[in-house]
């Protein structure tokens, strides 16, 4: 079982090396009236890398929002890139790797995309397409939030494939 998911990750670092930088999924992006960043297409290369990993839209798992604030209540997030890490596993990517995305504070609550993955066993990145979700508002900013961060009241979020950004 291990051999096939290490060759199956090896076939999606092939493909990740082939495609150029999995950050440049985060390029372009606009922005909503209320601050929050609009629709943005998941690269095919992405896509694909996915589906070798087992990764497929809808499926997910807990993540430590920011890997500096794990286990922190409540917790800080600021506009820009951030590095999570996952609690559990997702499809073929074991825990705890890490995955690195942006965050936008603009709007009523905290929007953070994840482009690319970091496997733990010493592989290269990898490019996904992902987001953090949280019901009940978790994820809405506290009222004193200054403009370019957010504090909000869970470290934690469920991390969802997506085969776009909504």
């Amino acid at each position: 079982m291990a051999s096939t998911k290490f060759a199956l990750l090896g076939c999606a670092v092939v493909l990740v090396v082939s495609s150029g930088c999995p950050g440049s999924a985060t390029g372009g992006v606009s922005i909503r009236p209320d601050g929050s960043p609009g629709p943005q297409a998941c690269p095919e290369k992405s896509r694909e890398v996915m589906n070798y990993l087992r990764m497929f839209v809808g499926e997910s798992a807990w993540v430590q929002l920011d890997a500096n604030q794990t286990r922190a209540r409540p917790i800080t997030l600021y506009d820009g890139n951030i590095e999570s890490v996952l609690d559990e596993n997702l499809g073929l990517l074991e825990a705890p790797a890490r995955l690195y995305g942006r965050v936008w504070t603009g709007g009523p609550q905290v929007v953070i995309r994840y482009h690319a993955a970091q496997p733990m066993n010493g592989g290269d990145q990898v490019p996904l397409c992902a987001v953090a979700r949280l019901g009940f508002g978790q994820l809405r900013k506290h009222p004193e939030s200054k403009p370019g961060t957010a504090i909000i009241d869970s470290p934690r979020a469920g991390v969802y494939i997506v085969d776009e950004f909504r």
